[in-house]
């Protein structure tokens, strides 16, 4: 490990660094939403939104198979080396989607992408925790989170760049961009666990094999057991559905209720909930933190908050017919989506210690995605019959559930699980049980 690990200011420099791989990570995965139009001259099967949708959805059907695998090898494996090798292989698939002629190819490359992308973000929420163990892991963790509405802003942009150069170059340049950054990491970003002594002592293949079954079954056995657990992965789900249609859809619905093109509407849709989703983190990050010192419960309550803003937006991006509602409920999505995504982490870490914190993330993600998924494939074929906007005014019900759910059912302890304090948790649930 490098002596540059030790200064003050390094855990800060992890953010940074892992910020414009969270920015390269949603700006790859958005820009398709916008270039549709562009993309259906060369590829007629995208000019059926059913066909459009299904190659949204496979990204996240992969992602979410995807995401408790991935989470389980991040709490087991050097997360710099996941994180590098993963970022480098999404932004070849970015590159190569620039090569696709048919339906097909852009299918199994969007497919391609799912695992790789799936493999980044239990990896780096999970360090940027164990930098950051004491007061400012909400900030620290909105701050990375901002890198991602970043990256979903520029993505917004894509039908604009490709209608200056082509839908081609847009994925070339943008694939070129993110591989050179992944050798940018391999210099400058360092993993913080350290491996225990007996892990260095020579074990045979069988054996090694052997105990790392004995720990995912382990792993899963502590997450699953855990009523606390069962509660986040709800509301994570719940939110995940308007937040993927947000990501995949809200551009369509925009250019469809409002009359505009796509070239405008991309932007409205992204970028309002982008800036908003920044300030909402950048408040939310801080708010939490503070609240957190004085009640065990101020990082629930903050996201709680979150989740309540985004009720009525949902509704105003369903029935709203004016530019003002579309950008209104944008902005108020954004800073309610800020709020709460600053803060799911932090909570996880409430409830669950740092050895199993990838894997709890990863079920987490596959959760959001499969419902995701399906709220995506809804909404392509409420989009064919003209009613997109009833589907997203529908979202508005899950939420308000978790919310209930996330104030009634989360009783945390501490803010920092240790494993001991999971230990002595599950030895309890089993005594009482």
């Amino acid at each position: 490990m490098s002596s540059l690990t030790k200064k003050n200011w390094y855990p800060w420099l992890v953010v940074g660094l892992l910020w414009i791989v969270a920015l390269l990570n949603y700006m790859d995965r958005q820009m398709l939403s916008t270039m549709r139009a562009s993309m259906a001259v060369d590829i007629a099967d995208l000019e059926s939104t059913i066909m459009f949708g299904k190659v949204m959805a496979a990204f996240m059907w992969i992602y979410g198979f995807c995401s408790p695998i991935s989470g389980i090898i991040a709490d087991r494996v050097n997360r710099k080396w996941l994180i590098v090798g993963s970022l480098f292989v999404w932004s070849t698939v970015t590159l190569m989607l620039g090569y696709a002629t048919t339906f097909h190819e852009v299918y199994v490359l969007r497919a391609i992408m799912g695992v790789s992308e799936a493999l980044y973000i239990p990896a780096a929420l999970s360090l940027i925790a164990d930098y950051f163990t004491g007061k400012q892991l909400s900030l620290a963790i909105g701050i990375h989170m901002t890198g991602l509405y970043m990256g979903q802003a520029i993505g917004g942009f894509g039908a604009f760049v490709a209608e200056r150069l082509s839908w081609q170059a847009t994925f070339h340049w943008f694939g070129i961009i993110g591989i050179v950054y992944a050798v940018i990491l391999i210099a400058f970003l360092y993993e913080k666990r350290v491996a225990p002594a007996e892990a260095k002592e020579k074990t045979s293949i069988s054996r090694a094999i052997s105990q790392g079954l004995a720990g995912v079954k382990s792993s899963l056995g502590i997450l699953l057991g855990n009523a606390a657990f069962w509660t986040i992965l709800f509301f994570f789900a719940s939110c995940s559905i308007p937040g993927w249609s947000t990501k995949n859809w809200l551009p369509e619905l925009f250019a469809s209720s409002l009359g505009i093109s796509m070239v405008v509407a991309g932007p409205i849709a992204t970028i309002t909930i982008a800036i908003s989703s920044f300030i909402g983190v950048m408040i939310g990050g801080p708010l939490a933190d503070n609240w957190a010192r004085r009640n065990v419960k101020g990082r629930i309550y903050t996201s709680s908050i979150g989740l309540s803003l985004m009720i009525p937006a949902l509704v105003m991006m369903g029935f709203g017919s004016s530019l003002f509602a579309a950008i209104g409920a944008g902005i108020l999505f954004g800073l309610g989506y800020g709020l709460f995504d600053a803060n799911n982490m932090p909570i996880l870490c409430q409830f669950v210690s740092s050895r199993n914190r990838g894997s709890a993330y990863g079920l987490m993600n596959m959760s959001g995605l499969f419902i995701g998924a399906f709220a995506t494939d809804f909404l392509g074929s409420l989009a064919a019959e003209g009613k997109m906007g009833l589907g997203f005014a529908m979202m508005a019900a899950a939420l308000v559930l978790a919310v209930l759910l996330q104030l009634t059912v989360l009783r945390p302890t501490t803010l920092n699980m240790t494993e001991e304090d999971e230990a002595l948790k599950k030895d309890s649930n089993l005594i009482s049980a």
